[in-house]
């Protein structure tokens, strides 16, 4: 629990809003707390508008840039580059839906028959109040896989927009996989310019959350992301610069969500050590469960803790998988980590910015809980 005498999630709220205009004095909590269960509804909201990121980098807090000591002078401020260009954007398609409207409705008709909206109803509100719970410090949570094509990505933003949505501290997403990372298009960022490795050489420790965030790209629901490059191949990130910028971040986000490169790379070894939880991502095919099982037997091999803060997204990317999912991911828990299936939706599927609202309502709640139970994990490890 936090300190009473001490709410840095208020401090850090109030940082973002800026000075109270009715003059109020600094009670310790923020100035427009939410209940604490919100309105049950399953899924974060949809966002009313693209990301956006700052258009120009804001003035250094304090004396001028490079008189604190040990800080040096901030790099030159990068060109803003498209996530997508014209050529490329004209490919996508409309987003669709999750399921089929007869799905849906069929659905409906059950729910209403069997009665079980009202237990939905109170279980959505008990997995609401896990992801309210304060923290004292920054919860870092790590999303990997073994390979590519695993649903990392996916997962990493089902994860953060649903902490964003639930909780009323700052929610940041950090992309340590920039080589060909492609979570600023699944979150829906329009452009990009500040990266984790400008970010590292420019974060000191006197800078406020406000001159902090003018470095990121603003998401709905006060969620933020640090994009890992602008799109060019070949821009890596290596340990140190992703040791320097998570140290420097920490205290200003309530929940950081880190989409790492894929085993067994260097930077994402030591995301996974330095993260109080843990997700794998794999797909639900035949050699993705074999490869993740193999994975969770190297971490059953670390300290104990390790294994029990992992939580595995099998994610089924197609509508009939060639598996059966029960049976992996009955075999997948032996290992002691705990498993989460992502059923297979179509909105998910077709890879393009993600919108909430389009989600099948079993992926809705199969993201909330996931999330939850990464969160409480991520809970027991101070």
């Amino acid at each position: 629990m936090p300190n009473a005498d001490h709410n840095w999630q208020g401090d850090l709220l109030r940082d973002l809003k800026g000075p109270d205009p009715a003059g109020a004095g600094d009670t310790g909590t923020p100035a427009d707390p939410r209940p604490a269960v919100p309105r049950a509804r399953p899924e974060p909201a949809a966002p009313a508008a693209p990301a956006r990121e700052a258009t120009h980098a804001p003035a250094p807090a304090g004396p001028a840039a490079g008189a604190w000591p040990g800080t040096p002078a901030p790099p030159p401020t990068p060109d803003s580059l498209p996530v997508l260009d014209q050529a490329m954007a004209a490919v996508a398609r409309r987003p669709v839906r999750g399921e089929a409207a007869v799905v849906r409705a069929a659905r409906a008709v059950r729910r209403i028959v069997s009665g079980s909206a009202a237990r939905e109803v109170a279980a959505l509100t008990r997995t609401a109040e896990v992801l309210q719970q304060p923290v004292t410090t920054g919860r870092q949570i790590a999303v990997t896989s073994i390979r590519g094509g695993a649903g990392k990505t996916t997962v990493t933003a089902l994860l953060g927009t649903t902490y964003a949505h639930y909780r009323q501290d700052p929610v940041l997403l950090v992309e340590a996989d920039p080589a060909l990372g492609s979570l600023p298009l699944r979150l829906g960022a329009e452009t990009l310019r500040w990266t984790t490795a400008d970010l590292a050489d420019i974060a000191a420790p006197q800078m406020s959350l406000l001159d902090v965030t003018g470095y990121l790209v603003q998401l709905p629901d006060n969620a933020w992301l640090l994009p890992g490059s602008q799109g060019r191949i070949g821009a890596m990130v290596d340990t140190v610069t992703y040791e320097r910028v998570m140290v420097a971040l920490r205290r200003y986000f309530g929940v950081t969500v880190v989409d790492c490169e894929t085993l067994p790379a260097e930077v994402a070894r030591v995301a996974l050590s330095a993260a109080q939880a843990r997700v794998l991502a794999a797909p639900a095919t035949l050699d993705g469960v074999t490869s993740t099982y193999a994975v969770l037997q190297w971490l059953r091999a670390l300290p104990r803790h390790v294994i029990e803060g992992t939580v595995v997204a099998l994610s089924v990317t197609t509508p009939r998988p060639g598996i059966d999912i029960d049976a992996a991911a009955e075999r997948l828990a032996t290992t002691g980590a705990r498993v989460h299936v992502l059923p297979y939706d179509r909105h998910l599927a077709a890879g393009g910015p993600l919108r909430t609202g389009l989600l099948a309502r079993p992926a809705r709640l199969a993201a909330t809980r996931l999330a939850a139970e990464v969160f409480e994990l991520s809970q027991k490890r101070r």
